[in-house]
Parts: C-alpha cells; sequence; structure tokens
C-alpha cells in the first residue's frame, strides 16, 4: 500500500530561481550599463560646449566595465571553464581599478563642479538685476515720455489759467488720478487758498493757514512728499465712511514773479513765494505711489514753474509794450501839440516882427533923416536918444527871433572862408566908440598860430564875440578891457565836461575877455546863461539889457560844438568870458570876395538915380521914399505888384519890393520883371525889403532871381551903403 503526500512540488527549485533572477537583473544591468554611455556620447557631441569631456571619458569606461562584469557573470551561473574565470577576474581587476581612479578624480571635481554652480547662482542673481534695471529703464523712458507729454502740453500757451488747468488734467490722465488740486498763497502770504482742482470747475474759496506743519514740511523740500489723506489741504472731496482713502502726496511749485500774475489777492512779492499740488490716488483701492510717478509729479512741478515764469515775462512785455504804445500816443500827441504851438508861435513872431519893424523902420529912418537937418545941441541930443533906443529895441527883436529858432532847432550855421584877425578888427571898431566915452581902454592879443582864414559861421561868431565884449564895456565903469584869441590846446584849462579834440582840417579858437568891471558872485554864474536873467548888482540894473545876450551867445557856441563859461572872484572884481568854437582851417592865402562897402560911401553921388518902390504899407513906402529922396535919386512909389509890373522900365536901376507878407505872390513879381527884361544890362536890380532874418527867406530871394536883400529898419547910412554896394557889385546877400 502506497503512502499519501499532501506537499506540492515547485516549477523550479530555489536555488535554481535565485539564480534565475540573477541571472536576468544582470542581463539588464548590462544592458543599461552599455546603453549610457550611447548617450553620453551622443549629448556630448550634441553640446557646443561642455567642460569636463575627459573626466566623460573616464566615467563611460568605467560604466562599460561594470556592464561587461555583470555580462560575463552570466557565463558563471554554470560550471565554467577556467577562460571564463580568468576574463572574469581580469573584468572584475580593471573595474576595481577604474572604480578607484574615478573615485578619486570626483574628490578633485566636485568642488570645481560646486564653483561652477556658484558663478551659475551669481549670473542668475546679475541676471536679475540687469532684468530689474531694464525694467527701472522702461519705467524711466515711460516717465520720460509723459514728462515730455506733459511738458508739451503746458508749455502749448503762455496763459497762466491755461497753463495751470492743463496741468491738473494731464496729471490726473497720466496717473489716473481721483483728485488734483493746487493752493495758491493770498496777497498777504499767510493763507494758501484752493484755486484750482481737477474735477471741480469752480472750486469753493478754501483757504488754511500756511503755517500748518504738514505745508512747512512740503515747502521745506523739493521732492514730492506723501501726507496724510486727513490734512486739511487733502480734503478735497466729500468723505464716506465705507470707502478706504487713496494715497496723497503733495509737492511745492516755485511761483517766480508772482506779481505778474495776480489772482484775487495774489501777493505782490516774489521772494520764496510757493504754490502747493495735492495729487490723490483713488479711493478704496491697494494701489500705492511708484518712485518713478513721483519723480514724474516733481519734474511736472519744476516745468509749471518754468512755464508760469515764461507767462510772467510775457505778460511783463505785453504791459510794457501797451504801456509803450500809450506812451507813444502821448508822446505823439504832445509832438503834434508841440509843433502846433511852435508854428503858432512862429507865425505870431512873423506877423509881430512885420508889424513891429514897419513902424521901427519909419522911426530910425525919419531920426536919421531929422538927423541931417539943422538942430539945436538939445534937439540932436533927443534925435540921438531916439536912435539909440531904437536901434536897441531893433536888436531885441533880432536876438528874441534867433533865441527863437534856437529853441526850435530851425537856426542853422552858415558855414563860409572869411578873415578870422579882419574880424576881430572889425568887433573892435565896432565897439571903441563907446569904449572912448567911457575912457576904456581895450586891447587886442591875437596868438601868433592863430589862422588867418579860417571856415565858419563869420556872422554868429561876431555877434558872440559883440555880445561878450559889449557886456564887458557896459558893466564897466573904470579899468581896462583886453581881448585875447589863441588856438586851444588840448592842455588848456576849461571845465570837466569840456574836452578839446582837434583834427587835420579843424582846430578850437578861444577867446578870453577880461574886464575890470563890477564882477559877479559865483554863485550867480549860472543863472547868467538863462534867458531873461540878470544879476541883482547895481551896475547890471543900471546899465540895463534883456537878459538875451548871454543866453543865445551860449546856444551859438554849442551849435559851434564849443563850450563858454565865466570866471569871477566876486563882485567889484571883474570878470572874464571865455568861450571855445570849432571852425574848419582854410587853405586860402588871402580873403575871397569883395570889400562890403566903398572906402567913402559918403562921397558917392546917387543924384539922377532912378528907383522903384513897391510897399503896400503906406508909411513904409514913404519913409523909404524919403531917404532915397535925401540920397539924391529920383524915387517912384507904388503900392502893388500888378501895379509895380506896369510901371517898371529899363530907366529904372533899382526896384525895392516889399515881401513881408506871406505868400509867394511878392516873389512872383521878380519872375515876371525877369521875362519883361530879357537883357540882363536893361533889367533893374531886385531888392528885397523884409523883415525876416531867416535863412529860408534869402534862399527863397535868390531862387525867384532877386539881387539882394534888405532887413528892416534901414537908417540913412545904412541905405548909402547898400546902394553903394549894390552899384558897384550888382549883389547884395551880405546884409541879412
Amino acid at each position: 500500500m502506497m503512502e499519501v503526500c499532501n506537499c506540492i512540488e515547485p516549477q523550479w527549485p530555489a536555488d535554481e530561481l535565485l539564480m534565475k533572477y540573477q541571472y536576468i537583473s544582470d542581463f539588464f544591468i548590462a544592458v543599461a550599463y552599455f546603453s549610457i554611455p550611447l548617450e553620453l556620447i551622443y549629448f556630448v557631441k550634441k553640446s557646443a560646449v561642455f567642460p569636463y569631456r575627459w573626466v566623460l571619458v573616464q566615467f563611460g569606461a568605467f560604466i562599460v566595465l561594470c556592464g561587461a562584469t555583470h555580462l560575463i557573470n552570466l557565463w558563471t551561473f554554470t560550471t565554467n571553464s577556467r577562460t571564463v574565470a580568468l576574463v572574469m577576474t581580469t573584468a572584475k581587476v580593471l573595474t576595481a581599478v577604474v572604480s578607484c581612479a574615478t573615485a578619486l578624480m570626483l574628490v578633485h571635481i566636485i568642488p570645481d563642479l560646486l564653483s561652477v554652480k556658484t558663478r551659475e547662482l551669481f549670473l542668475k542673481n546679475k541676471a536679475a538685476e540687469l532684468d530689474r534695471e531694464m525694467g527701472l529703464i522702461r519705467t524711466q523712458e515711460e516717465t520720460g515720455r509723459h514728462v515730455r507729454m506733459l511738458t508739451h502740453e503746458i508749455r502749448s500757451t503762455l496763459d497762466r489759467h491755461t497753463i495751470l488747468k492743463t496741468t491738473l488734467v494731464e496729471l490726473g490722465r497720466t496717473l489716473a488720478l481721483e483728485e488734483c488740486a493746487l493752493w495758491m498763497p493770498t496777497r498777504t502770504g499767510l493763507e494758501l487758498q484752493l484755486s484750482y482742482t481737477l474735477r471741480q470747475q469752480h472750486p469753493v474759496e478754501y483757504t488754511v493757514p500756511i503755517q500748518l506743519p504738514v505745508i512747512n514740511q512740503v515747502f521745506g523740500t523739493s521732492r514730492a512728499v506723501k501726507i496724510s489723506p486727513n490734512s486739511p489741504v487733502a480734503r478735497l472731496r466729500p468723505v464716506s465712511g465705507k470707502y478706504l482713502l487713496g494715497e496723497v502726496v503733495a509737492v511745492r511749485v516755485p511761483l517766480l514773479h508772482l506779481s505778474n500774475f495776480q489772482i484775487n489777492d495774489w501777493p505782490e512779492l516774489s521772494t520764496k513765494r510757493y504754490a502747493l499740488m495735492v495729487l490723490m490716488l483713488p479711493s478704496d483701492s491697494a494701489r500705492q505711489w511708484h518712485v518713478h510717478e513721483l519723480e514724474l509729479v516733481e519734474v511736472v512741478a519744476d516745468q509749471v514753474a518754468v512755464a508760469l515764469s515764461h507767462a510772467a515775462i510775457l505778460e511783463e512785455s505785453m504791459r510794457a509794450r501797451d504801456l509803450l504804445m500809450e506812451q507813444n500816443v502821448a508822446l505823439d500827441i504832445a509832438r503834434r501839440e508841440a509843433e502846433t504851438a511852435i508854428r503858432a508861435r512862429n507865425d505870431f513872431l512873423a506877423v509881430m516882427n512885420h508889424e513891429m519893424r514897419t513902424p521901427m523902420h519909419a522911426i530910425i529912418a525919419l531920426s536919421s533923416l531929422l538927423q541931417e537937418t539943422e538942430l539945436t545941441p538939445e534937439q540932436r541930443l533927443m534925435v540921438e536918444t531916439v536912435l539909440k533906443s531904437s536901434s536897441l529895441l531893433a536888436t531885441l527883436m533880432n536876438d528874441v527871433l534867433d533865441l527863437s529858432r534856437l529853441e526850435d532847432g530851425s537856426l542853422q550855421l552858415e558855414l563860409g572862408t572869411f578873415n578870422l584877425h579882419t574880424l576881430f578888427r572889425e568887433v573892435l571898431n565896432l565897439i571903441k566908440p563907446i569904449a572912448v566915452v567911457k575912457k576904456l581902454p581895450i586891447t587886442l592879443n591875437l596868438a601868433p598860430d592863430l589862422p588867418e582864414f579860417v571856415v565858419g559861421d563869420e556872422k554868429r561868431l561876431m555877434q558872440i564875440i559883440l555880445n561878450i565884449v559889449g557886456n564887458a564895456v557896459k558893466f564897466s565903469k573904470q579899468g581896462s578891457i583886453s581881448v585875447t584869441a589863441l588856438v586851444t590846446k588840448s592842455d588848456n584849462r576849461a571845465p570837466p565836461d569840456f574836452f578839446v579834440v582837434p583834427t587835420g582840417s579843424h582846430f578850437y579858437l578861444r577867446v578870453k575877455v577880461k574886464d575890470l568891471g563890477a564882477g559877479i558872485n559865483p554863485q550867480d554864474i549860472p543863472k547868467l546863461f538863462t534867458k531873461f536873467a540878470q544879476t541883482q548888482s547895481l551896475a547890471t540894473r543900471s546899465s540895463g539889457g534883456s537878459g538875451l545876450g548871454l543866453a543865445i551867445s551860449k546856444r551859438f557856441v554849442n551849435l559851434m560844438e564849443g563850450n563858454i563859461w565865466i570866471e569871477s572872484e566876486g563882485v567889484g572884481k571883474g570878470c572874464t568870458a571865455i568861450f571855445d568854437v570849432k571852425l574848419g582851417i582854410s587853405n586860402e592865402s588871402k580873403q575871397s570876395g569883395i570889400p562890403k562897402v566903398p572906402a567913402n560911401p559918403q562921397h558917392v553921388n546917387f543924384a539922377g538915380l532912378k528907383v522903384l518902390v513897391m510897399d503896400e504899407n503906406g508909411v513904409s513906402r514913404m519913409v523909404t521914399k524919403g531917404l532915397l529922396v535925401h540920397l539924391g535919386c529920383e524915387v517912384a512909389t507904388v503900392s502893388s505888384s500888378e501895379e509895380c509890373l506896369r510901371v517898371v522900365s529899363h530907366e529904372h536901376r533899382v526896384v525895392f519890393m516889399d515881401v513881408c507878407t506871406p505868400g509867394v505872390e511878392n516873389y512872383q513879381i521878380a519872375l515876371r520883371i525877369h521875362e519883361k527884361f530879357t537883357k540882363r544890362h536893361q533889367r533893374p536890380l531886385l531888392v528885397a525889403l523884409t523883415g525876416n532874418t531867416d535863412k529860408s527867406t534869402k534862399e527863397r530871394c535868390m531862387s525867384f532871381g532877386l539881387d539882394g536883400v534888405l532887413l528892416k529898419p534901414v537908417s540913412l547910412d545904412n541905405m548909402r551903403n547898400v546902394l553903394s554896394d549894390l552899384l558897384e557889385h550888382r549883389v547884395l546877400y551880405e546884409a541879412m
């Protein structure tokens, strides 16, 4: 009988199963070891840069040998030959060697690999920092773009209100603000007034004290400052409890030339004055102010200050322009009024001159005729007194007219060549008779280097010298008078504001007139050159005079680019009058021209000389006729130009025509007489009788073909000299 066994016999024995698992594992390990070097070779080939290539080769060899060891180990599970054992031993020895070498090599490589890791981290940090800088640059570029845009908008106008309103609008749009406001200082400078806001067209005129700590904090720096949303200057909108107020910043805005843009009560002073700009982020928002936004606000505040200064300059220039236009209009009106007044004065003087010279002509002419008759000594004295008074009045009239033309600038110098030495001698010859009566010796000293022939206005220079020498004679009761003429040198004493600059064609003549007369107080000297001014000394009051002589002389000297002054040590010590005038140097060696009067005009015989006199004034016509008749002339008179043209004939040698009346009618008669007498030797000589002493009268007479001009009033001696000169030279313009 057989025994039954409940044991299950395994399919594989236990030892054989373990061996089978090891066999399979060694196979896959070998495959894995052989695949890893292939992957490393592929990686190295594909990698452009990879350090430690030789380490990879060594590591690859280690793995291959390990794989080979496991592969050879497959044959150890069965009975193997000596060859397999030898190969297995060799593979394991090589694997051990390579493993040790690899381990030792890793000891040296791991620090390098760690340093590579450190550099990698450093590069990552640098890359992150570069990213931050690039972000900052992009932020700055964005800020710069906003600044340029805002600046363009702000400076697109020069109107102050538009600048400020545009600033708030552009800032609100660029920074997405809930509110933006501008606080302006009041006139007193003690408060800030809410003047402009972003959301309110007409903000309430709310004011806060300027000494608040928050305001002092903002005004104390040029940077934008974060302030509390609950501060007085930040309460721009009604506060609701359910909203969280946004962040608020404030920045100062310099107000340059604040006085130029006053708004209501803006202050006039501009020293360290600021406005306050407040900017508020949206409420109930987690948004915060960034650095670049604060920088944008600061830059915009500065740009607003610059734009306001430009607007101030423009407003100031516009006000100055308006003021200048008003002044120009006022000046133009004043100029026209002055010109009208000058014309009225000149017309008045011309009429008065004519109306006064006509009776003066009668007085002087008749007195000179009366002087030629048999008179008692008492009568002759009275006639001479009349003649002297009349001459003084005529001189006064000439002075007034000269002064009038000097003041309105119509008087001009008549330049010509003349003998300077002869001029001084003529002045002394005119003054000596008066000086002899007063027993005052007069001496003339001419410097050796004084030019004889010069270029200048002979008549005005003689008038200056006659005035000054005449004053010396007038105000001297005793002593002597000296007249000295010399060339002014640069080192000669002169007033500090006058400089002598001679040239090759010009020199300065200095004339010194010294007397031992009444003298004058030094403090009264400046008054002497004022018209109608006289000193209060007894000598002045008793000597007469109009006070015009020195005033006119000073103006003549100024016209000649010179200077005049008086020196005196006091009353009773005499005085010295000195003047410098600019004259041209002439190359003539002898005096040109013709003598003014014959040597003995009293002996000239005018008997039978036919003369025609045309004068609308009956008295003047009668007086002129009386002078000519007394000289032996046959005189015919007419009262109009038509009658003159009808009466004149070739028998008349001279025709005297009154041309004092305005217009050119009396001048036209001269042209018609020229047309009537085609041959010059048949035409009578045409002489104008006038009371006008201006240059235009002489020029008009010359342009209409008149042969001479005779200035009223005319004495008997003057008429005798005129006729003699006219008949001898057939021209007479020296009498002007």
